[in-house]
């Protein structure tokens, strides 16, 4: 593939030899024959003569001296500054048009590249060379082959076309595509249509883009994928710079981890094997396969990182997560997935069953999909809904520990300015059935409590200090003591399922990483052009 392969016939010559039809007979041929009435030229036997600059070798030829046509015949053999052969069966070559035409077992070699193919068509006007029925180029040096059905080479722009069948092999890369286009100067393989690329390890698949042979190095385009062992990126638009171990996605991006059973989705992109971290913007979603369930995690923003074999997620910016157990909203969220341990701030809120927790901040700790543990920081509060969301069992406090079994809520430690709103229920029991009625409001104050709480009621309360409090009968409740400071149920914010998290879809600025090495990668990357 190497520019001078493709100027491989004895036609490669500045437009002013064209003009030049003087051939200079060498020794060697056994018979001569001038035919005066067609102006012919018959050589036969050991052919070895000079026309336009070139040395020819055949066991026959003819020489139309007006017409300046060369048809050779039988081991035809031109060399070109003794760096550049070609051979075949028969060749015609008419000086006029310096158009060419080589049949039979055609080959052309110089200290780089083979090319073999059936049937050679060179133009030395448009400094194209064709083959349309079948070719194969092999590089003596570095192991490449490149088969296809048709070729076309330019070598002045030095590029490459194949198309039908392209296949190209090298000891560590195979492509497969049905129009390829190759810039040898560069090493760089541009296609347009479906692509398989298989490279160590790693399946490759676009519909249009380029690949570097060399540094392996790539922009890939429609219906992009990357499939390594252990992950995969899909995308409108990959970047690939395995070197360096990054990827870079934009458009409809998709990564799964099967190491960590994650996956994510977005509008861009930032991977890097090498810094162990992934970056993801835009309506971006995390999913997490629990053993029981799935998690999953939404953001304006989705950070994922190792250090000392320890995975961490960070969701920045409207942060939500669905599963089936429970479910959570906060500006932003860490997730330790080794700890199973997960962190809310700014305003966070976490539903589990019939419960809603809040407070500035909060801790969970979490075995799979279950939750065991929430300490809410500072301005604390647990509601539970009672009688159809018309009464609500309340706990406030600055700090609070809630615990949990199975997602049920049984037990809550209250630390500081503890209060408990909640309406107890009285059983009478007749001979057939058990009839429960809410006989009024109890408005508990102490430093600290602790609170039992059995299917979103007060089963039992401990003081941990002198408790002060009000009980109001069902008909004399005041209104304005009926919930604790602050309160508020937000129900409605609640995900009922994972296609909840993305129905507000705000128009968000895709910020890309703050990272040094993210801008070395990208300005590495040139900009395509229309024809690229």
């Amino acid at each position: 593939m190497k520019s001078a392969l493709l100027g491989c016939a004895l036609f490669l010559l500045p437009t002013q030899c064209l003009s030049q039809s003087i051939l200079e007979l060498l020794p060697g041929a056994k018979k001569m024959i001038l035919d005066d009435n067609s102006e012919k030229l018959r050589l036969i036997g050991n052919v070895n003569f000079l026309y336009q600059g070139n040395k020819m070798y055949c066991d026959s030829a003819h020489y139309f001296e007006k017409k300046q046509i060369v048809k050779a015949y039988g081991r035809v053999h031109i060399n070109k500054r003794d760096t550049l052969n070609l051979f075949c069966d028969s060749l015609l070559y008419n000086g006029k048009t310096g158009k060419a035409k080589l049949w039979g077992n055609v080959r052309v070699r110089d200290n780089e590249y083979k090319l073999t193919t059936d049937t050679l068509e060179y133009d030395t006007r448009a400094s194209q060379a064709v083959y349309k029925h079948g070719g194969r180029v092999e590089s003596i040096l570095s192991q490449e082959v490149l088969t296809s059905q048709v070729g076309y080479f330019h070598p002045e722009s030095k590029n490459f076309f194949f198309s039908n069948n392209v296949i190209y092999r090298s000891p560590d890369v195979k492509m497969t595509t049905d129009t390829l286009r190759y810039r040898y100067s560069e090493k760089k393989t541009y296609f347009y249509g479906p692509t398989n690329i298989d490279t160590k390890g790693t399946k490759i698949y676009c519909e249009s883009g380029w690949y570097n042979t060399e540094t392996e190095e790539g922009m890939l385009r429609i219906n992009a994928e990357i499939r390594r062992e252990k992950d995969l990126i899909r995308g409108d638009t990959l970047i690939y710079l395995p070197k360096e171990g990054t990827s870079i996605g934009r458009g409809n991006v998709f990564y799964s981890d099967s190491t960590q059973k994650m996956s994510f989705k977005g509008d861009y992109a930032y991977i890097s094997d090498s810094l162990h971290y992934s970056l993801l913007t835009g309506h971006a979603l995390a999913i997490k396969e629990l053993d029981d369930d799935t998690m999953y995690v939404h953001a304006d923003t989705l950070y994922s990182f190792k250090e000392d074999s320890v995975e961490y997620m960070r969701a920045y910016r409207n942060a939500s997560i669905y599963s089936t157990k429970f479910q959570c909203r906060a500006d932003s969220i860490s997730y330790t997935p080794n700890e199973d341990k997960m962190e809310l701030f700014h305003d966070p809120i976490v539903w589990s069953n019939g419960v809603e927790l809040k407070g500035d901040s909060m801790e969970l700790q979490l075995s799979d999909s279950i939750l065991h543990k929430v300490l809410i920081k500072n301005k604390g509060s647990v509601i539970m809904s009672v009688d159809d969301k018309k009464l609500f069992n309340q706990i406030g406090g600055k700090e609070i520990i809630a615990y949990f079994r199975d997602n049920d809520l049984y037990r809550t430690y209250v630390n500081g300015n503890a209060i408990t709103i909640f309406y107890p229920e009285e059983e009478t029991k007749t001979d057939s059935t058990i009839v429960k009625e809410r006989m009024g409001m109890n408005r508990l104050y102490s430093s600290s409590l602790r609170i039992d709480i059995d299917s979103n009621e007060v089963s039992g309360i401990t003081y941990l200090d002198e408790p002060d409090g009000v009980f109001y009968p069902i008909d004399q409740i005041n209104e304005e003591e009926q919930f604790i400071q602050g309160f508020e149920w937000k129900d409605a914010l609640r995900p009922r399922s994972w296609e909840d998290l993305l129905k507000e879809k705000p128009v968000l600025e895709v910020i890309e990483p703050d990272v040094e090495l993210l801008d070395e990668m990208t300005n590495k990357i040139p900009v395509s052009d229309t024809e690229e």
